[in-house]
């Protein structure tokens, strides 16, 4: 028998407040989409002015960020020609996403979910995952 840790509903209430905290810091109206541990949509947000074709990107960052278990810009730099991971971005129905912006959210070293920022690039989506997390963890207490 597993027992699995998992964001709820108002957990990713919270992680959406920090990542729009973060990029009304930032100025940028961003896409935030937050996932349990499996990969599937538990909530998602787009700010006045998010770009519509961030939407998708942003849910493929958080699935990639649960399931692979890895920020997906790590696997940016792990998907390259010779290397091998090379293509990984094409499994999972094309829902891998290789673009900066997605992390996992972990609590006591263990995967409870995923978040995916899309709208700047993919350095700016990067930095507000971060503080979406680290808004997070303040926020509850948690830690990872």
């Amino acid at each position: 028998m597993l027992n699995i840790k998992r964001l709820s509903f108002d957990e990713a209430a919270i992680l959406i407040a920090g990542a729009a905290q973060k990029a009304a810091e930032m100025n940028i109206p961003m896409c935030t989409a937050v996932t349990d541990e499996s990969g599937h949509l538990i909530k998602f947000d787009r700010m006045d002015g998010g770009k519509v074709s961030s939407i998708s990107i942003a849910i493929d960052k958080a699935f990639t960020g649960a399931v692979a278990r890895k920020g997906t810009h790590v696997y940016n730099e792990l998907c390259q020609p010779g290397k091998p991971t090379f293509g990984i971005h094409m499994t999972n129905g094309g829902h891998f996403s290789i673009i900066g912006g997605g992390l996992p959210v972990v609590v006591d070293g263990q995967i409870v979910g995923g978040i995916g920022i899309s709208s700047g690039t993919a350095h700016e989506d990067q930095i507000c995952a971060e503080g979406a997390l680290a808004y997070f963890y303040e926020k509850t207490g948690m830690k990872a």
